[in-house]
């Protein structure tokens, strides 16, 4: 095909291209984490899948990088390069739901707010995560935890077909009968093997859930984490909240002279039956005396987008994470040391629970490998202010490396950070290999290489 111009790229797209020469270029380039500042060559706004096939094709014509950006929260900012090309699918956020067959498709750049209005108007909903405006393709490619994994499985294994842009510039379905080792790729992958322009997803009745945050004084901390390690292992498969260290942010629900103190909380959320979420919450919330809450009815959508406002654009972050199959006395206390220690508003430690249905699948039958982790520790450093960052980011590692040596080599993928490539075979475990055969088979000039990469 030989070079191809910006200009010949233009003609061919229905979508927005942006070079630095042009208006709208800064907003255009900026992603998530205010810690990356990337400038592209170009960044094309996808209208639609044709517009990702003409950016896939200029990136591998022109030898340059790619990009592809859905709700660009990546950590490591990933949505973004230099000096080459920006695939960006935030204007392609369509979702359709099939209330009768219970599926949605939603297209490559929509949200988890954008997925959830759509389908909670049929009180239908499928895993998503903690944070609505995070996009359901970075999530669903990485594995998918959220508040509904332990009834309803990962976000990936509610995954019923993808339409995939592939390095050669084809569009493929990947699903159980067709492309099936590409399907079976993209369920905890990452975004390696192509740009995904659709999902399609499997959804369950949950409309309204019974559920939100208990806040514990710290001294309570250990006794919480211990309480919920031996409470979620039986707890009922509707129940899907997590314990957290955060500071009190200045919220109605908790009292003004504590805004601003750090509790241990616990996150609760049951989807189940309305009238049975007392009885279902109440003994997680009678594990230590209560200081604040904000527990009761609500619209599913409204728990999913709770956390929303500690996480706008623009702040600085920094993260790391574990799989853990025990929380050991070693680990909780490697917790009660730095867990109180937790440095803005924004940062959080959260401990999620990923047994129950996740168990169910096979560790060889989708990529996400894990299946016998209990829990996926994240330590999300947020902050706004980059004075900031050299102790915040010390925070963050000395807090994983005092987790690290009671938790499982590897850790879920969406919350690596950009130094954790070196980890990439223990995320994967027994389908490293697998994946490397995938890879080699749909982007063997490794194109799609700005992710936790899986190198052919």
């Amino acid at each position: 095909m030989g070079r191809l111009s910006i200009d010949q790229l233009r003609e061919r797209v229905r979508g927005i291209v942006v070079t630095p020469e042009d208006d709208g270029y800064d907003t255009a380039r900026t992603v998530h984490n205010a810690m990356i500042d990337k400038t592209p060559a170009v960044v094309v706004t996808c209208a639609n899948a044709g517009d990702v096939i003409a950016a896939v094709d200029f990136a591998r014509e022109n030898g340059l990088d790619l990009a592809v950006r859905g709700g660009g929260h990546s950590v490591p900012g990933f949505g973004t390069c230099d000096g080459g090309v920006v695939a960006d699918l935030s204007a392609m956020r369509g979702v359709r739901v099939d209330p009768v067959a219970r599926t949605a498709r939603a297209e490559g750049g929509a949200t988890w707010g954008d997925l959830n209005a759509a389908t909670h108007a049929f009180g239908l909903a499928t895993t998503g995560g903690i944070i609505s405006t995070t996009g359901v393709g970075g999530l669903t490619l990485g594995g998918g935890i959220g508040y509904l994994a332990r009834g309803l499985g990962l976000s990936c294994d509610n995954l019923i077909s993808a339409d995939v842009v592939t390095a050669d510039g084809r569009l493929l379905v990947a699903d159980e009968k067709e492309n099936e080792d590409l399907f079976w790729a993209l369920r905890g992958g990452g975004g390696n093997f192509g740009a995904v322009t659709s999902f399609e997803y499997r959804l369950a009745p949950v409309k309204d859930i019974y559920g939100g945050p208990m806040l514990f004084e710290l001294e309570h901390a250990g006794t919480v984490l211990r309480a919920f390690q031996e409470l979620i292992a039986d707890a009922p498969e509707e129940f899907g909240g997590f314990p957290a260290f955060q500071i009190a942010p200045p919220l109605p629900f908790i009292p003004e002279d504590r805004h601003g103190d750090t509790f241990v909380l616990i996150v609760s959320c049951w989807s189940g039956p309305l009238d049975e979420g007392p009885r279902a919450v109440k003994p997680f919330h009678d594990i230590a005396p209560v200081v604040a809450e904000h527990v009761g009815p609500m619209p599913y959508p409204a728990l999913n987008s709770a956390f929303d406002a500690l996480v706008p654009p623009g702040l600085q972050h920094y993260w790391k994470a574990n799989f853990v199959t025990e929380l050991s006395e070693d680990a909780i206390e490697a917790h009660l040391r730095h867990g109180p220690r937790v440095p803005a508003v924004n940062s959080t430690v959260h401990i999620y629970p990923i047994n129950g249905a996740c168990h169910r699948v096979a560790p060889d039958a989708t990529a996400f490998a894990y299946r016998d982790a209990s829990f996926a520790t994240v330590i999300a450093g947020m902050w706004p202010d980059p004075a900031d960052n050299e102790a915040n980011i010390a925070w963050v590692r000395d807090y994983y490396a005092a987790t690290a040596p009671h938790s499982e080599e590897g850790g879920y993928i969406n919350f690596m950070a950009d130094d954790d490539q070196s980890r990439i075979k223990a995320n994967y475990k027994g389908n490293y290999d697998r994946l490397v055969d995938v890879k080699r088979a749909y982007d063997p000039g490794n194109l799609f290489h700005l992710n936790q990469n899986i190198k052919p």
